[in-house]
């Protein structure tokens, strides 16, 4: 698995954006946020359980993240068309504020190596990485555990902030 002072892989998928048929699909790149931070989640499988929940909290949040200069990017193996049908039929997914990238060919997945041996799909996996491309964070959780989005907002603030963040520091508090 790549970890913390790698380069994040280069990719190029299909990602769902909306949901109407006409405006729903777009590329993006590793070019296409370039100079932001980038906030990567990766979730096992569409039309699930645990998954929708962190999905919409990421929503929820995504205005947390956008004041930081961080984008956020959501990402499974499934296709940009279950992309979009899950988008359309959960309540809680259709105003999504970021792109559900659509890692058909397993391509990004291997590359981070984050493919679960058992299941063959992506492991729930979180990436920070920094303007310059560079692995900042990384937490994968047991298929069966849903991540705090909170926890990486709060990690974010802590990286930003490039100085020494003792344990359960929130942003405006001293640093080391």
């Amino acid at each position: 698995m790549l970890g913390i002072g790698q380069h994040f892989p280069t990719f190029s998928v299909k990602a769902t954006v909306s949901t109407d048929l006409n405006t729903a699909f777009q590329t993006v790149d590793n070019s296409t946020y370039k100079g932001k931070w980038l906030v990567v989640f990766f979730w096992p499988k569409d039309f699930t359980f645990v998954c929708p929940t962190e999905i919409a909290e990421f929503g929820r949040l995504n205005k947390e993240f956008k004041d930081r200069d961080a984008q956020v990017l959501g990402a499974s193996t499934d296709s940009e068309f279950v992309h979009l049908a899950w988008r359309q039929h959960h309540k809680d997914l259709n105003t999504l504020p970021f792109p559900m990238l659509a890692d058909v060919k397993r391509e990004l997945t291997s590359a981070l190596g984050i493919i679960d041996p058992a299941e063959g799909v992506a492991q729930r996996a979180t990436y920070i990485v920094d303007p310059e491309g560079i692995i900042r964070f990384v937490m994968v959780t047991d298929l069966s555990v849903g991540r705090n989005v909170a926890e990486v907002v709060r990690v974010l603030d802590a990286l930003q902030t490039d100085e020494l963040c003792p344990c359960n520091w929130q942003k405006g508090e001293e640093t080391l």
